[in-house]
């Protein structure tokens, strides 16, 4: 004979306030999606999942949402269409119907995405690492009717060199040079040189709002965020490699401000042809080489503000 056990979560609880977001976090999944025609693409990835809570309930059924992530990830391991930014409003519609109480619901999922990159000279071919992002979030309104939104970004490292240092250099080494050369002859090193500056570790980080009729393919978002700094790195280097990454990333000096302005701008008019209200998050965090803290900046803005911003139609 079963026992039938008591479900505490129903119960009233004792201060009747409503929670914004309960849930679980770090669910570790592995996860196989088929491709056609190609490799399947292995990936690790690490799930968040949230509901939010009514004042009359004490507490969420918590085992729901990594059954919900369980559940979906065994329906879509053969389906060779299937995108991640999918696969997270899947699992979102499942926890609306298990949760049927909740009027929102939020997973994220975060994996290492393998991308193949060549080295800029001797083009030597090297496994490169991003995090590829994926998020959905579902709303039930007064009718009990369910609306979800999808997300896919990325997260990825690279290198920028900061424009004030450098500036600095170059005055201080043109008065150098104006001490034995006229300033015709000046001017044309200025021109020819490339001028030393402190370098950062960059990490750009973009996420996008996928319409249903629409596809971002994960290499799109992470050229996007390598294009935005100074030069993309690279794993395996030779030094004539070296020598082509440093000079092309001093080429091009960026402030913390400019990799977000500058994805911004290319996200804007690779996905012109997307509604208005698409959200849209830019984000970059420059790990500092001569002072302790970090440079950050971010925008999060909808693709009608952005295009109005840069007059595109």
């Amino acid at each position: 004979m079963a026992i039938c056990l008591p479900d505490t979560q129903d119960d009233a609880p004792s201060i009747p306030i409503k929670l914004t977001r309960v849930g679980v976090t770090g669910v570790k999944k592995l996860l196989q999606l088929e491709r056609q025609n190609k490799r399947p693409i292995i990936l690790l990835p690490t799930f968040d999942a949230f509901v939010d809570l009514p004042n009359d309930q004490k507490g969420v059924h918590m085992s729901r949402n990594p059954e919900a992530i369980s559940e979906v990830l065994e329906t879509v391991a053969e389906d060779s269409g299937v995108d991640v930014e999918s696969l997270c409003a899947k699992i979102v519609d499942k926890m609306m119907t298990k949760h049927e109480y909740a009027k929102r619901v939020e997973i994220s999922m975060t994996t290492d995405f393998m991308f193949m990159r060549e080295s800029p000279v001797t083009k030597n071919k090297t496994q490169e690492m991003a995090k590829l992002k994926a998020k959905a979030i579902g709303l039930r309104d007064e009718n009990g009717e369910v609306s979800i939104r999808k997300s896919i970004g990325a997260e990825v490292i690279g290198m920028t060199v900061c424009p004030c240092a450098q500036e600095s250099v170059r005055e201080s080494d043109k008065n150098k040079l104006l001490e034995f050369l006229d300033e015709e002859t000046t001017q044309k090193v200025l021109d020819t040189v490339t001028f030393a500056s402190h370098n950062q570790r960059g990490v750009g980080t973009l996420l996008i709002e996928v319409p249903e009729d629409k596809v971002v393919k994960a290499e799109d978002i992470i050229e996007i965020i390598e294009t935005s700094m100074s030069s993309p790195v690279c794993e395996l280097l030779k030094r004539p490699d070296e020598n082509a990454t440093v000079m092309n990333a001093h080429r091009k000096p960026v402030f913390v401000e400019d990799c977000v302005r500058n994805m911004m701008e290319m996200i804007a008019n690779k996905y012109a042809d997307f509604p208005d209200d698409t959200i849209i998050t830019s984000r970059q965090e420059n790990h500092e080489s001569i002072h302790r803290h970090n440079a950050f900046a971010e925008k999060v803005t909808t693709m009608g503000e952005l295009k109005a911003e840069l007059n595109i139609e």
